[in-house]
């Protein structure tokens, strides 16, 4: 399937590796103007180098989305460069693992609140948009207790939760909110990478749960997100689809 996304405008909060970087480059090779964010300069200049080379006019810039007054800069300087915004994906993750202060703060800055702030900074240009749209990334781990990633799991069920409350509030104004819930992907330097040198047994536990037999790719996320925030998913908002190779099954 090929979507086109011709004169739209698209904004990536964490863009530059995995799951980020393959949506911005979905969106770019549909036709859309976009803009990416992560703290990063290395990776993030990569990936900017790699949105120009579609031709079209591709911004970036250094954010951490764990400070307020960062994202709100950022959004601004992005809809400046864009001339607008149509899209914003709330792509970033803090990966809050240990269940102490600094975990929880981790998942809380990152993955909840980046996602408020950089919704909020947005809203005005996506009402000025026809058909503006908002795509949250959560995880299955948000649908199941965990052991390991106590916040990162918690936040992730938040998010879902509040994707569906945007998506309440901004209905009737036209722009649409939904959600997609990954399941275990592999990337260069990304988790499960590191994971499968690092913890193999836990690696091959995760392998085996996922009735395909491999973990995803970041470009299995990013077609779902694409779809999320094109009119072929116009009648569809506050949804969040899994996309885990049917890992959650436990088959």
């Amino acid at each position: 399937m090929s979507f086109d996304f011709k004169g739209k405008r698209v904004v990536v909060a964490g863009g530059s590796k995995g799951i980020g970087r393959s949506i911005a480059l979905g969106f770019a090779q549909a036709g859309a103007k976009v803009s990416i964010c992560a703290r990063g300069e290395a990776a993030l200049g990569a990936a900017r180098d790699e949105l120009s080379a579609f031709g079209l006019p591709a911004h970036a810039a250094t954010c951490d989305l764990g400070v307020e007054s960062q994202v709100k800069g950022y959004v601004a300087a992005a809809a400046e460069a864009l001339g607008g915004i149509d899209v914003l994906i709330n792509n970033a993750s803090g990966f809050g693992q240990s269940d102490d202060e600094a975990g929880w703060a981790a998942s809380l800055d990152v993955d909840l609140m980046a996602t408020v702030r950089a919704s909020h900074a947005a809203i005005p240009f996506l009402l000025q948009s026809q058909g503006g749209s908002i795509v949250n990334i959560s995880s299955i781990a948000a649908y199941r207790p965990t052991t390991r990633s106590v916040p990162y799991a918690a936040i992730k069920a938040a998010v879902i939760h509040y994707t569906t409350s945007q998506a309440a509030t901004l209905a009737r104004q036209g722009v649409r909110v939904n959600c997609v819930a990954p399941g275990s992907v592999e990337f260069p330097d990304g988790v499960w990478e590191q994971r499968r040198a690092d913890n193999p047994e836990l690696y091959g536990r995760t392998l085996r749960s996922i009735p395909f037999g491999r973990l995803g790719y970041p470009e299995e996320i990013a077609d779902v997100v694409l779809f999320l925030a094109s009119p072929l998913a116009r009648w569809v908002t506050g949804q969040t689809i899994i996309a885990d190779g049917g890992q959650l099954l436990g088959v």
